[in-house]
């Protein structure tokens, strides 16, 4: 969804709770099927592989071919290291309900770790015209959309985090 389109909503708070959840569906279904039918224990792997290869596809050519995002603006969320530890987590147990508890856990929990790397450069803390900013939020601002939810997109500038760490207006 929108979450995940954007690096600047790809936000510490509801984009790591609203992707993984979104996307363990699909991954879980096929892997299913493999390994009740074939034994083959990388269903989740090859779903997100395929996923991830549309995702860039979709991302070059919509967002860069027809309206020149940057791609790093625009980038898919990389879900192959949970894929991977949900695979493992079946092949070594063979049972669903422990899959389904420990390797979703997992899978939710390697999401934000694995994409830190690509987030990472998107989060450095910038002066912009006398506010304090990442470089997603100036990212944001340049790169106007149109139509989007601006009601629950999440700007935190500076000093406005209380100490229950929720965004004061």
């Amino acid at each position: 969804g929108d979450w995940d389109f954007w690096s600047d909503w790809k936000d510490r708070r509801l984009w790591v709770t609203v992707t993984p959840i979104v996307l363990t569906t699909f991954p879980a279904a096929v892997q299913a099927v493999l390994w009740e039918r074939f034994r083959l224990p990388f269903g989740a792997t090859i779903v997100i592989l395929g996923l991830l290869l549309g995702e860039w596809v979709n991302r070059y050519f919509d967002f860069w071919g027809w309206t020149y995002f940057p791609i790093n603006f625009v980038f898919p969320a990389s879900l192959i290291p949970g894929a991977i530890l949900l695979d493992v987590v079946l092949m070594l147990s063979g049972s669903y309900l422990f899959t389904a508890v420990i390797g979703g856990m997992a899978w939710g929990l390697v999401f934000y770790p694995g994409n830190w790397p690509i987030i990472a450069p998107l989060h450095v803390p910038v002066e912009y015209n006398g506010m304090l900013m990442s470089v997603a939020d100036i990212q944001g601002y340049h790169y106007v959309r149109t139509g989007t939810p601006e009601y629950i997109r999440m700007v935190e500038k500076g000093t406005l985090r209380t100490f229950g760490k929720d965004v004061a207006p």
